[in-house]
């Protein structure tokens, strides 16, 4: 009797349908939607096989599909096994063997985590081929099944269009990934290269990472030697060698890999081309030799001038850790932590915003002189059923890779970070922000990561990752990779003060309003940043004593027409006991008690702290020197006894006490 047929997985998350393959129907792959049917490897070759057994078997082969930019970054795993084995778990059973179900299980870092994905065997075909990604051999199947997993995490096929070598890079490897400009290079031969990152990068460092690292490049736009390369197309730099020419000179190639797996290529090192003639024939012979499908030579000084960008991967030691592209150092501790910036509250803007400070803050404290990178991860704008989406409005022009800087903001904001050096946990955090950076970004960037190389010594730093634009919310994952002890803990906001106009706390207040003004000349010193900030108004007040604390509300109110609000704070100086005679210019150069910062462009902002007993000074002021108006600072002290209960009205508290107090300034 024969043995009935297994039943094989069907995924019902990911189906075998247009839902899988389409997103908007708006790049090329949209012609093709009545002609592409899905098959099982084994309906598509007799023998399918994982791995091939010679690793050039298994070399990528771009389809219809626009994603050479992920491709790129599966080379990567063919260059590490500890890589592959992490994002293709061994020991999957394979087309022949007995527990066969037609499923297929990989892993994808996303956010922070490693996620599995399983799919089914189910590949998009087009006359019964792969239409999509192959191998060099059309019977190996990994690239193909990898490939349908990372568009189940993206939503589907069609949104795997555009992309980012850098990030399919992190998504397969959990690490970093660099972006080089390759023009900056040659204008910059003799010059440091950005902050961050001091060492100058040239061809010959990508000789010393060839054998630890995926080297990919791009086109962005083709020119005179790479018109039939296509603009916005991704390759593989699959070797570098440097060789001994003819009249003794050093002549540096590099090997690239066209995804479309032709060669496309019409430079002076291409088979017969004149270039050859300047080294040995015995070398000529052996490089091109080497070349397998859709590969070619170029020399150093024609890829700086026909390729625009290099996109180079961090190495990942077989124990996880990242290494250093620049001093080889393992960067074998690690942290995280998520973060957020919220409208109204932490999401101030860059440093050239008023509202900079509230920005989320981390500390980070290094225990030993370390090389450290600092990295802010972001989520995308748009929800989908992937984490990290693309952009697509470029697809309709078929380009097979974008660049943030000819199309920002799709689906990320523009972000920065910056970091500064301080000498204690305590800090007065308006002064260290007003000071320069330790390191930052040299812009925000329209990329989904951005990240900071530093050199740092023992101490503490502060972190502060922002968006460009003011009130902007995302989310993002800071992480830091550092050759020597760090920890990383995240500044929790201080609790929020009552807003403009909210009632007080239930119990009785004892309230003084003070009256002032700014006058130009005389009275509108502007803020701390200013020389000019002791000729501010300055009022005094005491808090007697007390059961402990006394919980204080402070307010500045600016009196304006139209609502022109000028952008206001204010800072509360305590007075030393043994100075009570201090002067106010002496005391107001002295570090605030508590401050009430960044200047809002409100009509009133307030604070509610705690004070002890004592005398204080509260110093209300503009941002900006010589700006006039009128203000009144009122001043809320409860009172700490046991409330008093009218005996007509059980349980209904005494109205509180106020009264106003005019000062001349």
């Amino acid at each position: 009797m024969r043995a009935p047929a297994r039943e094989l997985f069907r995924d019902a998350s990911f189906p075998a349908s247009d839902s899988s393959l389409f997103s908007s129907f708006s790049t090329p792959l949209a012609q093709f939607r009545e002609d592409i049917t899905w098959r099982r490897p084994q309906e598509i070759c007799a023998t399918p096989r994982l791995f091939p057994d010679n690793p050039q078997e298994g070399q990528v082969k771009q389809g219809l599909l626009g994603d050479c930019w992920f491709l790129c970054a599966c080379a990567a795993l063919q260059k590490s096994r500890h890589l592959l084995d992490q994002v293709i778990p061994p020991g999957q059973p394979g087309w022949l063997d007995q527990t066969y179900r037609g499923s297929f299980t990989c892993r994808i870092w996303q956010f922070g985590r490693w996620v599995e994905v399983t799919i089914d065997d189910r590949l998009p075909c087009l006359a019964g081929r792969l239409c999509f990604s192959r191998c060099q051999r059309e019977d190996v199947f990994w690239l193909p099944l990898l490939e349908k997993v990372y568009a189940k995490v993206y939503g589907s096929y069609e949104h795997l269009w555009a992309g980012q070598v850098a990030d399919a890079l992190v998504d397969l490897t959990g690490g970093l990934a660099e972006r080089w400009n390759l023009k900056d290079l040659a204008r910059t031969s003799d010059q440091q290269d950005r902050p961050g990152g001091s060492e100058h990068r040239t061809c010959r460092q990508l000789l010393s990472l060839k054998d630890r690292c995926l080297i990919s490049c791009s086109v962005l736009s083709p020119r005179a030697g790479a018109r039939e390369l296509g603009e916005f197309h991704a390759f593989i730099v699959s070797d570098l060698r440097e060789l001994q020419g003819r009249a003794g000179q050093s002549v540096l190639l590099l090997r690239i890999q066209n995804p479309w797996g032709r060669r496309c290529w019409q430079g002076p090192w291409r088979e017969g081309g004149e270039g050859w003639s300047r080294v040995d024939p015995a070398d000529e012979a052996e490089l091109l030799s080497q070349l397998q499908e859709g590969e070619f030579w170029v020399e150093e000084e024609e890829f700086l001038r026909e390729f625009d960008e290099v996109t180079v991967g961090y190495p990942v030691t077989e124990a996880g850790h990242l290494q250093s592209l620049y001093s080889e150092k393992v960067l074998c501790h690690t942290q995280e932590l998520p973060g957020a910036w919220v409208k109204g509250q932490s999401a101030g803007g860059c440093r050239n915003n008023s509202g900079f400070p509230s920005n989320p803050k981390f500390w980070l404290r290094v225990s030993e002189p370390s090389e450290v990178y600092v990295a802010v991860l972001q989520r995308p704008r748009r929800h989908t059923a992937d984490w990290a989406g693309r952009a697509r409005a470029l697809a309709g022009a078929g380009c097979t890779s974008w660049s943030p800087e000819s199309f920002p903001g799709k689906d990320y904001q523009a972000v920065g970070l910056h970091i500064w050096k301080v000498e204690k946990r305590r800090v007065s955090l308006p002064r260290v922000l007003s000071a320069p950076p330790v390191a930052g970004t040299v812009c925000h960037a329209y990329d989904r990561e951005v990240h900071l190389r530093c050199e740092l010594s023992s101490g503490y730093y502060l972190a502060v990752p922002s968006t460009f634009l003011k009130d902007v919310p995302g989310q993002f994952l800071l992480r830091v990779f550092s050759s020597g002890r760090v920890s990383l803990s995240a500044i929790k906001p201080a609790a929020k003060s009552p807003a403009p106009g909210e009632a007080l706390p239930a119990g009785e207040w004892e309230t003084v309003r003070l009256q002032g003004s700014w006058r130009i000349g005389q009275t509108a010193g502007g803020s701390r940043n200013f020389a000019s900030y002791p000729t501010n108004p300055c009022f005094p007040f005491s808090v007697s004593e007390g059961t402990g604390p006394r919980c204080v509300r402070i307010t500045l109110h600016q009196h304006c027409r139209n609502s022109k609000y000028h952008p206001i704070g204010f800072h509360i100086f305590q007075v030393p006991v043994d100075g009570g005679s201090q002067g106010a210019p002496s005391l107001l150069l002295q570090e605030p008690l508590l401050s009430c910062v960044p200047h809002c462009y409100a009509q009133e902002v307030s604070r509610l702290c705690h004070l002890s007993v004592g005398t204080y000074r509260i110093v209300p002021s503009t941002y900006l020197p010589d700006t006039e108006g009128d203000f009144t600072v009122t001043i809320a002290t409860r009172i700490d006894r046991q409330s008093i209960h009218s005996q007509e009205m059980l349980g209904q508290l005494l109205q509180e006490a106020s009264f106003m107090a005019v000062m001349k300034t």
